[in-house]
């Protein structure tokens, strides 16, 4: 998502937290006020919303996102600041800032991790250990003049989800799921909008009453395909049972859902020609597959 940005006035307080060397941009003007205040608020498809129990539109970014990252990049390329925030910082989903007049690159990546998303450039984002959530973004150019200026940001998803729904019983021996995924990305483009690494990902969920695991990745184009192998390991990790689902479909801002019985002695090679198809939608929409 790209747009240039002509900002209204507002003067609030920010808690962040900056990154060694980069300075916060109210931190080098004194008293001065703010002259820029940017809101964002992620947008969430109507389908993914009443999956989740609410109704579609922009949402305040506390209810979608735990965590945010804010970078700005001067016309050289030279980020001039950078901001965190956390869900209980006073504040959070807004920043105000003091920039000189000039044209900027906005990036901004809300997700729900354990960490802080770390912004390099408009072109690479990384998050900690390589750890997929579900992630918003913002990529957008900021024009300040001499007058103060403030927006309401829209963020975008920029995650597909996996979910597996096993419908037989897990035994009581299996501890943990382990999904190993190629295809995807864990580092990513704002300035593209999507995945620009060829990650291998790895996720290990404990095992939950209900059956049902999610795990995200960043596609490189719209569109794209997994290869997952999915394990079931004891306390030990040892490995007792396993699926090769090959090439499945994913989608930005898409759930694809693989339903079917996992611990039923069988094991090897499943591809996605094997499953009948259904669209149910969720999120933007969710692709149905049974294995």
């Amino acid at each position: 998502m790209r747009k240039t940005i002509c900002l209204l006035a507002a003067v609030l307080t920010l808690c962040t937290a900056c990154e060694k060397g980069i300075p916060d941009a109210d931190a080098d003007v004194g008293d001065q006020e703010s002259n820029v205040t940017l809101r964002f608020s992620p947008y969430v498809t109507e389908s993914f919303a009443t999956t989740r129990g609410g109704e579609g539109s922009s949402k305040p970014i506390q209810e979608v996102c735990s965590r945010l990252s804010i970078a700005i990049f001067n016309a050289n390329g030279s980020k001039v600041v950078y901001k965190t925030q956390e869900k209980d910082d006073e504040g959070f989903g807004t920043a105000n800032l003091n920039l000189a007049e000039g044209t900027y690159e906005v990036v901004a990546i809300g997700h729900n991790g354990k960490g802080t998303a770390t912004i390099t450039s408009t072109e690479k984002v990384t998050f900690p250990s390589n750890k997929m959530t579900d992630t918003f973004y913002y990529y957008g150019t900021l024009v300040v003049t001499d007058e103060p200026q403030e927006h309401v940001i829209p963020m975008t998803r920029c995650v597909a989800m996996f979910r597996l729904n096993i419908t037989d019983p897990t035994p009581e021996i299996i501890k943990n799921m382990k999904f190993y995924y190629t295809g995807g990305s864990s580092t990513f483009s704002p300035k593209a909008g999507f995945g620009c690494v060829k990650s291998k990902q790895t996720e290990i969920l404990e095992v939950n009453s209900s059956g049902v695991y999610e795990v995200y990745t960043m596609p490189h184009a719209t569109t794209g395909t997994l290869k997952m192998t999915i394990s079931a390991l004891d306390s030990e990790e040892t490995l007792l049972y396993e699926k090769v689902f090959e090439d499945i479909p994913i989608k930005v801002n898409n759930i694809t859902s693989y339903t079917g019985s996992f611990f039923d002695g069988s094991s090897g090679t499943i591809t996605a020609n094997n499953f009948g198809i259904t669209i149910d939608p969720t999120w933007e929409g969710t692709n149905n597959y049974d294995f």
